[in-house]
């Protein structure tokens, strides 16, 4: 144990994971459609104009634009709304107000109501048109401010120079009708959409924020004298020896040392039941000690733990785009001048031919056509869906490294699935050794054991374990040496001991005994063999078995139901693989494969014209994870394997496999209703603002009833987006 009376040097500093409680002058913004958008600081995107995001991970959310917008729509409310009242009132028969205030007054009334909300609550909407003018990128506030704009300044004009018009255009008093009510309805209307698509942008990074709150701020570290000390979290370094009483969170990743508990991991994992830990158990920071009290070592500490690995990977997620987000793109980029031509074309076709005061009937439905197309609501479709599905995979232990996978995860259609520590536990135990020659059993394994001291697999730790829990003792090893998918060699006590398989005893000119049928005997139970050569002649051999996972059956099933065809991918024998897929009843096997032949065997299938998925757990895995079109990596195995892989399962059983398909099939079903409802409603309501029903039903669309569905639109992509947070994984 470390004595930590003395503070901590700087070096952690470049451990420290980028989660502060603040955001730093220098923090990077980026746009949450448009990924490739970055710049030093807040501001909008250049592409579609919404409010640049934090890239980095904040527990503190940054709330300057939306407790801006808040504050101009109330104030914008207070005034718009008069400003409705009175127009209203005039229209209705008899026309209540009218000995109350004059039509002039009227006039100046709303002149005086409207004028702040469009030169100081519009503001913004302007400023971002202005930008998207500049950088040619015309997107929803383009059409909102040309608008408004139109509307209010044809409407400054009809007020202070009433006389240019013509006199069909001029009532019995003299005024024209002017429009500044829909200007700044819109506006208010327009701000109400901004506010709530803000407040929805912000709830989808609540998971994110949820797992960051997970990790507590500080720890209790035990000194070298044998009292605690609280120390900030940042200040742990590896190897502190830290106490975790009752009720407490798990401070960092490490192993248990003394004492021992049950944890609830269901944050980091999904999984509702807790789990029962004792000495040399590891444990995860952010999961939730309950009733015991135990001291653990930290292993993992900053960027480095897993809670930070997760909250890294849903972040960066939610900031990437799914390939059907390019076609919304396509059709943005060309919506947007065909909806200003379509303006262009209703105001000329009005003016023309239609009924006395044309140019203002031209005005108004040119407006209603501008308003109404905005295509906020076909931008929000995919990023919003994203965000929230992303967030929810991470609350159930699937962790999405980006959007793409999560869209090709739905369209698998084969699955090929390593077997060991993916469909087994990963932690093999000794279960038989056999030798020849009279050779003493204990003897043997004590060979074997000290041989695979140098060994790093999982059959080799069984071995070793095995040996161990005997009370063997190792010797030092000579000359080791590896042959990938054959087996190892060295010498132990002066001599020459080698352990493989088949080929490994081909390799060394080894001649087959009866123990070849004895070992196909073991593999018939699926047990894994391994042959033992001292002196090249085969002295034994020993039988090592990988329990199969107790949620593998189940999963299997589930998987299968939803049309996946299952491969199990094996360096085991032919027989032993036969053997545990028999058990889970799986009929396509691939045994005896090298690490390199894994690749291949990915390569075949997608040449067949299969998409393929690849779960595995070791670094062997790692190339085949890389090349299938989604890569699932086990959370319990190697780290370069999480990395090759799009997808992680932070419990490591093929249930999360379960849960990322149901997620991605969930999530895309989600991005078609939202862009069903967008283009849906853009094709219905264009047409409809331009007019098309008054020929024959004498109805028009008033710019402020486009404006309400305009955003009615949006709020309904967000509404439906969030019910992803009540998915059933």
């Amino acid at each position: 144990m470390k004595d930590h009376s003395a503070c901590h040097t700087p070096h952690h500093n470049s451990l420290k994971p980028k989660m502060t409680e603040s955001l730093a002058a220098d923090t990077i913004y980026t746009c949450p459609m448009h990924a490739e958008v970055e710049q030093v600081g807040p501001g909008d995107c250049p592409i579609c104009g919404m409010a640049l995001e934090p890239k980095g991970v904040s527990t503190v959310e940054d709330t300057t634009e939306l407790d801006d917008m808040t504050r101009r729509f109330w104030v914008c409310s207070f005034l718009s709304f008069p400003v409705l009242l009175l127009v209203m009132l005039d229209h209705l028969p008899g026309r209540p107000l009218a000995p109350y205030i004059s039509s002039t007054t009227a006039l100046w009334i709303e002149f005086s109501l409207s004028t702040p909300v469009m030169l100081w609550g519009a503001i913004p909407f302007f400023k971002k048109a202005w930008a998207s003018l500049v950088s040619r990128h015309l997107n929803m506030f383009t059409l909102i401010a040309l608008g408004t704009g139109v509307a209010y300044i044809y409407s400054l004009i009809a007020s202070f120079f009433p006389t240019i018009f013509p006199a069909e255009m001029r009532m019995e008093n003299g005024l024209v009708d002017v429009y500044f009510e829909a200007a700044a309805v819109i506006i208010t209307l327009v701000m109400l959409g901004q506010v709530m698509e803000l407040r929805a942008r912000s709830q989808t990074n609540n998971a994110i924020r949820a797992l960051l709150n997970l990790a507590p701020k500080t720890a209790l570290i035990v000194q070298k004298n044998g009292t605690d000390k609280v120390v900030p979290l940042d200040e742990v370094i590896p190897g502190d020896h830290l106490r975790v009483r009752p009720g407490d969170s798990v401070p960092l990743d490490g192993m248990i040392i003394e004492g021992k508990s049950t944890l609830d991991e269901s944050m980091i994992t999904g999984e509702s039941m807790p789990t029962s830990k004792a000495k040399g158990d590891l444990v995860t920071g952010g999961t939730l000690n309950q009733t015991g009290s135990f001291i653990m070592e930290a292993q993992k500490v900053g960027n480095e733990t897993l809670l930070s690995q997760i909250v890294h990977m849903v972040a960066q997620a939610q900031r990437s785009r799914a390939p059907i987000q390019k076609m919304a793109d396509m059709v943005a980029g060309y919506f947007v001048p065909v909806v200003v031509g379509v303006s262009i074309t209703t105001a000329i076709v009005w003016s023309l031919w239609g009924p006395e005061p044309a140019l203002s009937y031209a005005l108004i439905n040119a407006v209603a056509v501008l308003i109404i197309a905005c295509p906020c609501a076909v931008g929000l479709a995919t990023p919003m869906s994203i965000m929230v599905g992303t967030g929810r995979g991470a609350q159930a232990g699937v962790l999405i490294k980006n959007a793409e996978s999560l869209e090709t995860l739905e369209k698998i259609d084969v699955l090929v699935i390593d077997k060991t520590g993916t469909l087994t536990e990963g932690k093999p135990k000794l279960t038989s050794v056999i030798t020849e020659q009279g050779l003493d059993t204990d003897d043997l394994l004590q060979l074997a054991a000290s041989l695979e001291q140098g060994s790093e697999h999982p059959l080799a730790t069984a071995i070793v374990k095995g040996a161990k829990d005997k009370g063997l003792k190792l010797t030092k090893i000579k000359d080791f040496d590896s042959s990938t998918g054959k087996g190892i060699s060295g010498v132990v006590n002066k001599k020459y001991i080698a352990l493989g398989n088949e080929k490994l005893l081909e390799k060394l000119n080894v001649p087959p005994t009866n123990l070849l049928k004895k070992a196909d005997k073991l593999r018939l139970q699926g047990e894994t063999v391994m042959f033992v050569v001292i002196e090249n002649n085969l002295a034994g051999l020993i039988s090592v078995a990988d329990p199969i996972k107790t949620t593998t059956p189940q999963a299997l099933q589930e998987l299968r139901k939803s049309g996946l065809r299952l491969v199990m991918l094996t360096g085991d024998n032919a027989v032993t693989a036969k053997a545990v897929a028999g058990q889970l009843d799986i009929d396509e096997i691939e045994a005896d494969v090298l690490p390199e032949r894994k690749i291949e065997v990915v390569k075949r299938l997608q040449s067949d014209g299969y998409k393929v998925a690849m779960a595995g757990d070791g670094v062997n895995d790692a190339p085949a994870l890389a090349q299938a079109d989604v890569g699932i990596a086990m959370g319990t195995g190697a780290d370069i394997a999480m990395e090759s892989a799009e997808v992680t399962l932070v419990k490591g059983d093929l249930t999360g496999i379960v849960r990322a398909r149901r997620l991605s099939q969930a999530t895309m079903r989600n991005i078609r209703q939202n862009l069903f409802f967008a283009f849906i409603y853009n094709a219905t309501g264009i047409p409809i603002a331009a007019g098309i029903l008054y020929p024959v039903f004498d109805i028009l669309l008033n710019p402020i009833i486009a404006s309400a569905a305009m955003v009615l639109s949006s709020l309904s992509v967000i509404i439906n987006a969030a019910r992803l947070k009540k998915t059933k994984l």
